[in-house]
């Protein structure tokens, strides 16, 4: 076993294929099911302790591996090396505006396999950083009950368009949309200076959903009082603080509390 492989190793791996495309997922826990969808540049330490959290709470973890090796530590070399090949992979839509990016339909899937796996009302999902809106857009699946937006960086933001852009077909939005009316719920963490996550793009989240958007914006400005850097992204890894009271350690709370809320006593 690779010193990258310990690192997920207590986890069940496994493979799943939809539409022709195989990919290994990792598994662990019992309950509901929670897609965890990994950050650049892959499914680091940081993301599997994640999901340990989350299967802590009382839910059934399972992460898929979409790109990079799984198990290796994130590192400025290997964060080029995968968003370079993020970009000009078909399957994610890194910079056109209005547009739902392929890979939701395996992610969709594999949202329906884990709901069918492990039960309970639906499913949840935290999409994050490059992926980070990708639980959006699967939310036009009546399974997905708690979806999470960490850090939502796609499109990239480019140009003031893509800014507020949400990273989703004018279909898959509306489809969004009306389930939001009809009491389905979106939760957005972001660190206010995150220059890959505009707050133009939660205003977006604002106006087209209302008060069925949760929004969880952590000061990261010059003086905060906790001493977040300006630079902080990934708020639930690489960037998470876990003290009682820090402000990244409330915002996994909220998380872990909102995927308790949906999937343990959901709302009718």
């Amino acid at each position: 076993m690779t010193d990258h492989a310990t690192a997920l190793a207590d986890f069940e791996a496994s493979t799943f294929t939809h539409d022709g495309k195989a990919r290994t997922v990792y598994r662990q826990g019992t309950g509901p099911a929670v897609v965890v969808i990994h950050e650049m540049p892959g499914l680091t330490p940081a993301v599997a302790d994640f999901g340990r959290r989350v299967v802590a709470a009382g839910f059934s973890a399972w992460l898929p591996a979409l790109f990079g090796t799984p198990g290796r530590p994130m590192s400025n070399p290997y964060i080029a090396q995968s968003i370079s090949w993020g970009c000009v992979n078909r399957e994610f839509t890194a910079f056109a505006a209005g547009r739902t990016s392929p890979i939701i339909v395996w992610l969709r899937a594999l949202a329906a396999e884990a709901h069918d796996t492990c039960g309970g009302p639906g499913v949840g999902a935290v999409g994050m950083c490059f992926t980070g809106g990708f639980a959006l857009a699967m939310m036009i699946d009546d399974r997905m009950l708690a979806p999470v937006l960490s850090q939502p960086s796609l499109p990239l933001p480019v140009t003031k368009r893509n800014k507020a852009d949400l990273g989703i077909s004018p279909a898959d939005l509306q489809r969004v949309k009306t389930r939001a009316a009809d009491g389905a719920c979106v939760l957005g963490l972001r660190f206010t200076e995150d220059a890959a996550v505009p707050a133009a793009r939660f205003e977006t989240l604002r106006r087209e959903l209302g008060d069925a958007f949760i929004a969880v914006e952590i000061d990261s400005s010059p003086g905060n009082p906790w001493g977040i850097a300006k630079r902080a992204h990934s708020v639930l890894t690489e960037d998470l603080v876990d003290e009682p009271g820090h402000p990244t350690r409330a915002a996994l709370d909220r998380v872990l509390a909102f995927f308790a809320e949906r999937l343990h006593s959901p709302v009718s």
